[in-house]
């Protein structure tokens, strides 16, 4: 089952008609103005083949919850996530070896400059 912040909705809050373009928007973290440029023009381009799909996809989506995200930064963190699962996680990895590194250096230095706290270390191996 996915995460309900890595589901495609209805954003109706920002929506014009149904809120199926401003939910697509909202998922890849394209602006709203050019995916509904985007539909505008695969519409004229097919005919008016992508209305009934519009309409479809306006029915079968569920409306996004109200508090689906703390903040903005949140909503850009999952459209990234959403974007490109494997570099968010190479940038997740890479931030937690920093932070490993710095707890280590932290380390090291109150190790070295605590004989008394090293011999402990030592005595708990």
């Amino acid at each position: 089952m996915n995460s309900p912040r890595t589901t495609l909705y209805r954003d109706k809050q920002n929506a014009k008609l149904m809120g199926v373009c401003s939910g697509i928007a909202d998922y890849t973290g394209v602006n709203v103005f050019w995916v509904r440029l985007g539909m505008l023009g695969l519409t004229f381009m097919s005919g008016g083949s992508t209305i009934p799909f519009y309409f479809i996809a306006g029915l079968l989506l569920n409306k996004k919850p109200a508090h689906l995200y703390v903040d903005h930064e949140e909503q850009t963190y999952w459209q990234r996530v959403r974007q490109n699962p494997k570099r968010t996680a190479r940038e997740i990895r890479a931030r937690m070896k920093d932070v490993d590194r710095r707890l280590a250096e932290v380390e090291t230095f109150y190790v070295s400059s605590n004989p008394r706290l090293t011999a402990e270390i030592e005595r708990l191996r």
